[in-house]
């Protein structure tokens, strides 16, 4: 039968494997989580981040959370009676800016699963801000007749007749040089002209004249309007999420077909994404409709927004050369290269000698600032950039700006541009500037945090199991090591009267031993021994009890008789 000592032992044994299996379970699910753990946090941002009607980026993509601002600033000639004389330079007074409350949406959307893309349309709404603006749209601003040039700078191709035709026009509708219209009407209500009139009502030039608009305005019918920027088709990033946001078609064309070769490619993004893991001193790609083609943003630097860091990628020399500087650009001449510094999308504004750069020449050859005087470029106020979240590719802070400049140049034929300067004339600048929301910061701030939480706790998780699996064989060593201390102190007290633990043949002789010690000491310390008790008592037979360790022993000792003479 089994003693209580063996079952006691036994006991332990079996919570020290219990506890042994728990721990390397707990371990090895420890390892297992660091291992994995980054591999299950991308697959929740995934389902997460991926564009589509049930995901959280979804409504944000859809409808921006934050408020948007366009500024608009505007310049004023003050001296276009002095335009023919070419000892003077057309001075230029910058106005604004005039505000408008931007409210985007997206219209139109279809899904398509077989590639993983979305079909869309951009719609805004403006409504001026006069608290935030600098001036009323009622203010008064003499600019370039661009009407005027857009129809002499169209005829300059065609036969002397049909210029002459034109010259005609020119000359019976008053034209001149110069209009001075309404901030109002050289915005969104647009003002009408004589030449758009004629040119509708008389198609005589059939599919060389292409007159898109009844009146004329920098940024007529595209107040609510959802054709004027096209059709997007971008990939949602269901299948690879390294393309969200990246555009795939324009209007239904991989090619833009107004720039020739890789120029005319419908990529980069559309502006809410850009690609996750962006590298320092690599660059980004900015689809921009209104100049059809992809805009190259360069790194510049590292910094902090709302308290997440991002790479700031900006349009610096390459943005906006021709060819000048970097022959992959010459693509983006339009069929004359001009030095670095504009972008010519005359092919996109329907044969109009449109011109892009950035506010006040920034960026630009010295050739054009030259050209004019009050502008004064700066970097501050005039650098396009964009700054990027780098593990989700999310924009936080972004600063559009772009200035539109038509080219003046003389005309064979057409007597209101004789005798005068060749000039890249700029006429209005404008800039949205936007920022993420605190709110939206917190949100992003979460993501590195959960995935080192996921890390800590993995790590917490092999600690503890690596506790427990070794608990059991650590106090097994230290028993051991108990043990032996009392055996080297029984050793020593016994002067070698005594076996120490170690040399019984059993755990039965080791009992024995331990209850004749404990017996032999009762009998030391008999109470007949003591002074007090009379030497002629003859005690009884004594019962002393003691325990061993988990035994308990009896001693029985009989009394003697004695008597005194």
């Amino acid at each position: 039968m089994p003693t209580q000592s063996s079952a006691m032992w036994r006991q332990r044994s079996n919570r020290g494997l219990l506890i042994g299996i728990f721990g390397f379970c707990l371990g090895l699910f420890g390892i297992m989580c660091g291992m994995f753990w980054e591999d299950i946090f991308n697959w929740f941002k995934h389902k997460e981040m991926a564009l589509a009607p049930d995901t959280r980026v979804y409504e944000n993509w859809k409808t921006p959370p934050m408020e948007l601002h366009l500024d608009i600033y505007l310049y004023n000639w003050t001296n276009p009676e002095e335009f023919g004389n070419l000892s003077s330079k057309p001075i230029l007074q910058q106005l604004g800016p005039y505000r408008f409350i931007d409210k985007p949406d997206k219209v139109n959307i279809s899904w398509h699963p077989a590639n993983s893309s979305v079909t869309y349309r951009r719609r805004s709404f403006y409504y001026f801000d006069a608290a935030g603006s600098a001036g009323s749209l009622d203010d008064e601003i003499t600019t370039l007749n661009a009407v005027a040039l857009s129809a002499a700078a169209t005829a300059k191709q065609w036969s002397a007749v049909k210029r002459g035709m034109v010259d005609v026009g020119l000359k019976l509708y008053g034209q001149e040089m110069s209009v001075t219209k309404t901030v109002d009407e050289m915005l969104f209500t647009g003002y009408s002209d004589s030449m758009i009139d004629v040119a509708m009502a008389m198609p005589i030039f059939g599919d060389e004249v292409k007159v898109p608009f009844d009146k004329f305005g920098w940024f007529y019918t595209r107040n609510g309007s959802a054709d004027l920027t096209g059709v997007f088709n971008v990939y949602t990033g269901a299948d690879d999420l390294s393309q969200l946001g990246q555009m795939h078609s324009w209007n239904y064309h991989t090619h833009t077909g107004f720039f020739d070769s890789y120029c005319g490619m419908t990529n980069g993004s559309a502006g809410e994404f850009q690609p996750q893991q962006p590298q320092p001193g690599g660059s980004v790609g900015l689809f921009t409709p209104d100049m059809c083609r992809t805009l190259p943003l360069d790194y510049v630097e590292t910094l902090q927004i709302e308290g997440l860091q991002g790479y700031k990628f900006a349009g610096g020399d390459r943005s906006v050369d021709n060819g000048t500087l970097y022959p992959e650009n010459l693509c983006f001449c339009g069929g004359e290269c001009v030095p670095s510094g504009v972008m010519n999308i005359s092919s996109c504004r329907f044969g109009s000698p449109v011109f892009m750069s950035y506010p006040h020449f920034y960026n630009a050859d010295p050739y054009y600032l030259e050209q004019v005087e009050g502008l004064e470029p700066d970097k501050e106020r005039h650098e396009f950039y964009m700054v990027v979240e780098p593990s989700t590719g999310i924009p936080l802070e972004v600063a559009a700006r772009f200035q539109v400049n038509m080219l003046v140049e003389p005309i064979d034929g057409i007597q209101l541009y004789t005798d005068i300067p060749r000039i890249f004339f700029p006429l209005i600048w404008f800039e949205q500037k936007v920022t993420i929301t605190s709110e939206l910061a917190e949100q992003l701030k979460l993501l590195p945090a959960v995935l080192l939480g996921g890390q800590i706790f993995a790590g917490i998780c092999l600690a503890i199991g690596l506790i427990l699996l070794l608990w059991m064989p650590m106090q097994q060593l230290l028993s051991w090591c108990q043990t032996r201390r009392y055996d080297v102190k029984t050793q020593q007290k016994s002067n070698g009267q005594y076996k120490s633990r170690s040399q019984f043949s059993s755990a039965e002789e080791l009992k024995s031993k331990a209850s004749t010690l404990v017996c032999e000491k009762s009998a030391g310390e008999s109470p007949d021994s003591s002074p007090l008790l009379e030497r002629n008592s003859t005690p009884a037979a004594m019962i002393t009890k003691s325990q061993t360790d988990d035994n308990e022993v009896i001693c029985i000792r009989e009394g003697t008789d004695s008597k005194q003479d």
